[in-house]
């Protein structure tokens, strides 16, 4: 199953990153490949995390397919869990994890796996899927910096 973790280093504080991320809403603005995202509901979980059911639709030339997630928003670990609910993928997951490193930096992990459904949309979409990954994080650094301003390093 493929699988990509990036880890980087931004100069904006770990809450404010996390703030950004779960801004899903704003996700077709700047993340490569979405081309939508509706929120279904919101709701709280047993132990006080909020939590999302989302669908997100990706487009690529004339690829369009649309998958729905449940996110887990754990604001006092700053972890973000994505769980794979329906769409093309057999299995497909991705957690986010915010270190602060004092009060205008910290270190962005992000890690996701995933399989197709079909193997000849595996095929298709695999590697776009793979080079759209690499750019997610920096996508969301110049989010960032757009948002709270360039912070110097």
């Amino acid at each position: 199953m493929p699988q990509f973790t990036i880890t980087r280093h931004v100069q904006h504080s770990a809450n404010d990153m996390f703030n950004l991320v779960v801004d899903v809403e704003r996700y077709p603005e700047f993340v490569p490949l979405c081309q939508s995202l509706s929120v279904r509901k919101r709701t709280t979980d047993s132990e006080g995390r909020e939590v999302i059911v989302a669908d997100m639709g990706v487009a690529y030339k004339l690829v369009r397919e649309n998958f729905t997630s449940r996110v887990t928003l754990d604001r006092p670990k700053l972890e973000i869990l994505v769980e794979y609910l329906e769409g093309p993928f057999r299995k497909m997951n991705n957690r986010w994890n915010f270190r602060p490193l004092g009060d205008h930096a910290c270190d962005v992990e992000f890690f996701i796996s995933y399989e197709f459904r079909s193997r000849t949309l595996g095929l298709l979409m695999g590697a776009v899927f793979d080079a759209a990954f690499r750019r997610f994080a920096a996508a969301f650094e110049r989010r960032a910096d757009k948002v709270y301003g360039k912070q110097p390093a």
